[in-house]
């Protein structure tokens, strides 16, 4: 009898998510974001809810958890209802807490449901104009020349900003002073001051800077150069091959949502991003829509996760 029930439990399953699907979303839908409203990840969210709801044919609400680095927002999705109706925009921060924290209260590979890569920002090594060095090759030399002397400026220790300039150094054998502050915000102002040397700033935060000549750009930390930045090389270019750093962000559910729902989302999140008017959108803001496959993006966050926990391992960086 147990038997009989169990399979009939399963058929009744599997002909209830397809009907699901055809008729998901029947009522709004939840977007959590885990960081505070006006950065990254809450651009990029909010930039594309409106279309994305219109596509989904329902209203897309942001919902902001800010906390403990993304974990906060992030626990708090890995563990709502998966029927579709929340959803999680997280971004490469989840790559790194895998990597930082001794314990976290999800799995990112196994919590979450990767949907689709919305969108990648660069980043850029910034200097403040009294540096005497002019690009990237002049920056590591004067590194080199003053070992354990110049300056580096991070959104916080265990950010992108830290860890990414930790696989640089590395990579370049050479030593600049760490000094964290609360958010790429503050970290800017800072380098404005000349109280840091040097800043791998998200591309938007620091772009108006290096146009105005307040702040002198090194290099860019992605493949291809930046198009608001042309004359600005990249770091692989500049003499370290191989190197990229891009902040992703892309949009995930909570693992046990149905195949045909992510389907869904899927399709129209490809249909919303791919438009014209919405890369003009996010290319205002510095941002490159990206959208692409579930099983391309579970790729990805596999990649980063191992990625990072190599850079956290050779650069000694303490777990929390």
């Amino acid at each position: 009898m147990l038997r009989s029930t169990a399979f009939i439990i399963a058929a009744v399953a599997a002909m209830t998510c397809p009907a699901q699907a055809q008729t998901y979303p029947t009522k709004p839908i939840r977007m959590i974001v885990p960081f505070a409203p006006g950065g990254g990840s809450d651009i990029s969210a909010r930039t594309m809810t409106d279309a994305l709801g219109q596509a989904l044919g329902t209203t897309i609400v942001v919902d902001n958890r800010p906390g403990a680095g993304s974990v906060l927002g992030a626990d708090i999705a890995s563990k709502s209802l998966p029927d579709g109706y929340t959803l999680f925009l997280g971004n490469i921060s989840m790559a790194f807490n895998a990597a930082l924290y001794k314990k976290l209260p999800f799995n990112a590979i196994r919590d979450f449901a990767p949907i689709s890569l919305a969108t990648e920002q660069p980043n850029i090594i910034v200097a403040h104009p009294s540096l005497p060095a002019k690009n990237f090759k002049e920056f590591v030399a004067l590194a080199r020349s003053q070992p354990g002397k110049l300056t580096y400026a991070s959104a916080g220790l265990g950010s992108g900003t830290h860890l990414a300039m930790e696989m640089l150094m590395m990579s370049q054998k050479i030593s600049l002073i760490h000094v964290p502050y609360k958010g790429t915000g503050p970290a800017v102002t800072a380098l404005l001051g000349n109280e840091t040397n040097a800043f791998m700033s998200t591309f938007a935060s620091a772009l108006p800077h290096v146009k105005s000549n307040r702040l002198r750009g090194i290099a860019v930390t992605t493949k291809a150069r930046a198009a608001p930045l042309p004359d600005v090389p990249t770091v692989a270019e500049s003499g370290v091959p191989g190197f990229e750093y891009a902040t992703w962000y892309g949009v995930l559910a909570p693992s046990g949502t149905p195949r045909p729902i992510i389907d869904k989302v899927n399709k129209a999140m490809v249909a919303t991003l791919s438009a014209p008017e919405m890369k003009e959108r996010y290319a205002r803001q510095g941002m490159d829509a990206t959208p692409g496959t579930p099983a391309e993006f579970v790729k990805l966050l596999r990649e980063e996760t191992d990625k990072w926990a190599r850079v956290v391992r050779e650069a000694k960086i303490p777990q929390q």
